[in-house]
């Protein structure tokens, strides 16, 4: 295993970097990544140390973002080994070629498509979710008959020390390996030319990424963000549109990338829906949330501050408090927020609940589209008219009916952004495509061989067109 600190010069941090891929290159050129068997195996593994690990997990993310357990062994432990069962389950059916069929002049042949492993990657983690979204798209490399480079996030350092570990317990760095370090280790790794790159982070950092692919023409997966909405029309079950609301907007204290970033509320239920809120808040974090074993904190200085401003120049109705040494803020609802407040112009990314109003359900929908696609779209309502016209009318990565967050969690069900909120997706056997070249065959037998395509032409055209349609 090779990992490179942060002392190093940029030199020497460039020579280790090439040396891994060169030694990656080597090894996948031995074709071990291709046989299905090999990728079950280290799929296998990569299951038993996440399991074997489990306590190391949860105390790393809780070291970085203060997370719950549950949280944590849900979002960094449970969701990755369900990931890993459900590749182990269907890989051999996904590996296998597809035959499809051919056109009548083509006869007789047979067409198939191989899923083919496209070589070297590059996996870009965030901090938000450390673990998670770090081995998750792994898993979709490793299925696919990958090897991989990873690079966590240096935000989050007990994670990205842990991850390094973990990977180096089970995998050789010839097939995994694992890259620690800060912007200058990210940017020596960009240089060098991959068979894809995988990124997860914001949309600013995304247009670095890509353009640094371009240079080497390495096809990008995007995972960003967004100003993701959240609709709540007057036909709703309160409560639980409430509590559904303030559990996806505030887990991991906000910092999902699928979190509802604003409320759109039909003018008539705004009070009411707010004070559910409130309530729905007190209930998950008591009275004061900073003593809540249950509730995360910000990943760091910078963002806290960043969040803190936001606060001073909000009319904050619930929550507000912060205390900076703890990196903590307290679960928020802001009112009144017009779509010109700076609340609005970029992604929130933090416990900060901004709630906006509508009277007709085209104006919501004109607002949401006058701005980039968001990576997720979240609406309320038992009407099932309008439930289709928002599924019609707004272009988002993924929908949520009457929930937040959870269209994420199926492995059947792919996940990604378009637009501004990423290209691309993964889970299940989206992962498995997204890291795999679709390879066309056509195989034709000796045994026939019409003369129609061949020269001499003449009298043949009119053939040809009734043949071709």
């Amino acid at each position: 295993m090779v990992q490179v600190v942060l002392e190093d010069s940029g030199e020497n941090i460039r020579d280790r970097i090439t040396s891994i891929l060169r030694q990656q290159r080597a090894f996948f050129g031995t074709g071990k990544t291709r046989e299905i068997e090999f990728r079950l195996e280290r799929l296998k593994r990569l299951r038993h140390v996440i399991k074997d690990q489990q306590e190391a997990i949860l105390a790393a993310v809780q070291a970085d973002l203060n997370k719950p357990a549950v949280e944590a062994y849900i979002s960094e432990i449970g969701f990755v080994v369900t990931e890993i069962n459900y590749a182990i389950k269907h890989l051999r059916a996904w590996a296998k070629p597809k035959s499809v069929a051919v056109p009548l002049e083509q006869l007789p042949a047979k067409a198939q498509v191989y899923a083919e492993p496209l070589g070297v990657v590059l996996i870009i983690a965030p901090w938000n979710y450390p673990v998670h979204l770090t081995l998750l798209p792994l898993v979709g490399a490793i299925a696919a008959g990958n090897c991989a480079l990873i690079k966590p996030s240096e935000l989050a350092p007990a994670s990205s020390r842990l991850i390094a570990n973990l990977i180096q317990t089970v995998f050789e760095s010839s097939y995994i390996a694992v890259v620690e370090g800060d912007v200058e280790v990210s940017q020596a790794i960009l240089d060098e030319k991959f068979d894809h790159i995988f990124f997860t982070g914001s949309t600013a950092i995304g247009k670095i990424v890509m353009q640094a692919a371009a240079r080497h023409l390495t096809p990008v997966t995007l995972e960003l963000g967004g100003k993701n909405p959240c609709i709540v029309d007057a036909e709703v079950h309160l409560e639980h549109a409430a509590k559904r609301i303030v559990w996806g907007k505030f887990i991991n204290a906000g910092q999902t990338c699928v979190a509802p970033d604003y409320l759109l509320v039909d003018r008539r239920i705004k009070p009411a829906l707010i004070s559910a809120i409130k309530t729905a808040i007190r209930e998950f974090y008591g009275e004061y949330p900073a003593e809540s074993p249950d509730y995360a904190h910000i990943i760091n200085l910078k963002q806290f501050t960043r969040l803190q401003e936001l606060l001073r120049t909000s009319n904050v109705v619930m929550g507000g408090e912060t205390i900076a040494d703890r990196k903590y803020i307290a679960p928020s609802v802001v009112d009144q927020v017009s779509w010109d407040d700076q609340a609005m112009q970029d992604e929130i990314f933090g416990p900060i609940l901004l709630v906006l109003e509508y009277d007709k359900l085209e104006e919501a929908i004109a607002q949401i589209n006058a701005r980039p696609k968001p990576l997720a779209l979240y609406l309320f309502s038992k009407n099932l008219q309008w439930q289709q016209r928002v599924l019609q009318q707004i272009s988002s990565g993924g929908v949520c009916i009457n929930d937040t967050v959870l269209h994420m969690v199926p492995s059947t069900l792919p996940f990604g952004g378009v637009g501004n909120s990423g290209m691309g997706s993964y889970h299940g056997k989206a992962g498995f495509d997204t890291f795999s070249h679709k390879r066309s065959v056509l195989s034709k037998p000796f045994w026939l061989d019409l003369p129609w395509r061949y020269p001499p032409y003449a009298g043949k055209l009119e053939f040809l067109k009734r043949l071709m349609g």
